[in-house]
């Protein structure tokens, strides 16, 4: 079957991934309204498009910190690789590679950091993560991250507590025993979530910047009080996320909550996006409303289940002609001229 657009490796994962794995990646907190209105609420986003605008010459270039990508699109931290794919994030890294985009190594990867490296040496990968109890193992994964070339730091700060997905409860979700976390391995039992750590506040980014030289991004920023915060506690780049739907369910869509965080760093740092990206177009309404770029996770996990770095390659370049063609669609040769005069919010 031709694989046209990203619904369609959807399709495929499903059916093909064993079911404890794809209820897994599938899952949102409680409801899943919030997974949910990720991406229903791109469908309230109108185009305002513009005519007769020269589009023969694209340019969909951008670039993440100072370092150019081919478009503005990334892969987002998602953990357990594996239950995707063999390779696993081996796989993931040589894609994003092969497609000049930003890769986003989770702290629960089922690789090392060195063998994802090593799989695709000179690619652009930000490393993030989760703080433990055990501040040691934190300090030891930043420190190593750097030292491998990674070059950015990801925070995730909506995990203080796993939220509850209620089909991983019901399945006794583990991960099987040929998979391991890799990262953590020795550091204690694999899969203790509760060995995250709630008390981590905004002073842990000083910490974190004694220990490291890389850029640091906060992931899980929904307010425009806390990308205040972020700002003001000297981070380079806010990730606006809810977790896929993961962690608190009826918090607001992340394109719903963009234009609040957008306004309060006023260009101070960069602004990205993750959740309910399943079109180039939906990649442009997100530039539009100010995300500097956009990060997909499920969608990833659908591409390597496909077919590994193959089938991850396919989706991204699926996104990347959509992008392309919506951004010319709507009267934009260069990503520089796609701004908020672009979308309208539909009255429905």
């Amino acid at each position: 079957m031709a694989m046209v657009c990203l619904s369609d490796f959807e399709a495929y994962a499903k059916k093909y991934l064993p079911k404890i794995a794809w209820d897994f990646f599938a899952a949102g907190a409680d409801d899943c309204s919030t997974r949910d209105e990720n991406i229903l609420a791109y469908k309230r986003i109108r185009f305002r498009p513009r005519m007769l605008r020269d589009v023969s010459v694209m340019d969909i270039r951008t670039k993440l910190l100072g370092t150019e990508i081919s478009f503005p699109v990334g892969i987002a931290p998602t953990g357990f690789h594996q239950l995707a794919w063999p390779d696993g994030e081996k796989s993931t890294a040589r894609a994003a590679k092969a497609m000049n985009i930003c890769y986003i190594a989770s702290t629960y990867a089922t690789c090392t950091l060195e063998e994802i490296s090593a799989a695709a040496p000179g690619g652009l990968r930000w490393f993030q993560l989760y703080i433990h109890r055990n501040r040691v193992v934190s300090q030891q994964l930043v420190q190593q991250a750097e030292a491998l070339g990674f070059q950015g730091l990801v925070l995730t700060a909506d995990l203080p507590y796993t939220g509850k997905r209620r089909d991983d409860v019901r399945n006794g979700f583990r991960l099987p025993p040929h998979m391991k976390l890799k990262n953590l391995e020795g550091a204690f039992e694999v899969c203790k979530m509760s060995l995250l750590d709630p008390s981590v506040t905004w002073t842990d980014i000083y910490w974190l910047q004694s220990l490291t030289r890389l850029p640091i991004i906060v992931k899980g920023i929904l307010t425009k009080e806390d990308a205040e915060l972020a700002v003001r506690h000297g981070v380079q780049g806010i990730i606006v996320s809810n977790h896929g739907g993961r962690q608190l369910d009826g918090g607001p869509a992340t394109i719903d909550a963009l234009a609040e965080v957008v306004e309060a760093v006023q260009g101070r740092v960069e602004v990205y996006l993750d959740g309910g990206i399943r079109k180039g177009s939906d990649v442009l309404k997100a530039l539009a409303l100010g995300a500097k770029c956009v990060f997909i996770g499920r969608p990833a996990l659908w591409g390597l289940a496909y077919k590994g770095e193959e089938g991850l390659q396919e989706v991204l370049k699926i996104l990347q002609d959509e992008f392309r063609l919506s951004m010319a669609l709507a009267g934009c040769a260069n990503v520089s001229e796609i701004g908020p005069h672009l979308v309208q919010f539909s009255k429905l």
